[in-house]
């Protein structure tokens, strides 16, 4: 969701339900005077997000519409271009907005490929059986993906996270989306 949450106009098109909304992406901030936004894709490849559309942005509690209109690569990132924000004012009022698509956009995935909000809030267990925790996060690293879960420690105030490799096969040994349980190979201690 948008943290500029101002109640100012901003022409996009109309509110519209979406039923299953993923994150792809998120708007960072204003570029230059004409309207242009500087964006962060999440997709593995960044230029990826392009072949989802339509985007949809939460802003004031309603989804809305944005129709791209143009985009290019500028210095380490992207720019984009959204019909009807003509200028640096209305580019500000989209500050921190995430980009959404709804879920039956995606592709089909085959075999052992999983997409990361699939795997989020499911349970870890070690391949013994041991709770670990819960899936709250992935991050994607120079070599493998982290699984980030919080763990079920209940001895302390602190809150445990657990950073665990995706290494399907050598740490990840089994996944069960339809139980929500994910084993692993990994040390509770570690």
């Amino acid at each position: 969701m948008c943290t500029n949450q101002k109640n100012e106009k901003i022409k996009l098109k109309n509110q519209i339900s979406i039923t299953a909304p993923v994150v792809l992406g998120q708007i960072n901030s204003a570029y230059g005077i004409h309207g242009w936004l500087k964006m962060i894709s999440s997709t593995e490849y960044a230029e990826s997000i392009f072949h989802y559309q339509p985007w949809f942005i939460k802003r004031i509690n309603t989804w809305q519409q944005i129709t791209l209109d143009d985009w290019k690569y500028h210095s380490n990132g992207i720019i984009i271009k959204i019909k009807s924000i003509k200028n640096r004012e209305s580019a500000k009022l989209l500050t921190n907005c995430q980009i959404i698509v709804d879920a039956s956009q995606l592709p089909d995935l085959s075999d052992g490929e999983y997409y990361w909000k699939d795997l989020i809030g499911c349970q870890v267990e070690t391949v013994n059986g041991s709770p670990l925790g819960k899936v709250i996060n992935l991050i994607e690293t120079g070599s493998n993906d982290v699984m980030v879960v919080k763990a079920n420690r209940k001895d302390s105030s602190i809150i445990y996270e657990l950073l665990i490799p995706f290494l399907y096969g050598k740490v990840i040994k089994n996944i069960d989306l339809a139980t929500s349980i994910i084993q692993v190979d990994w040390d509770p201690i570690f």
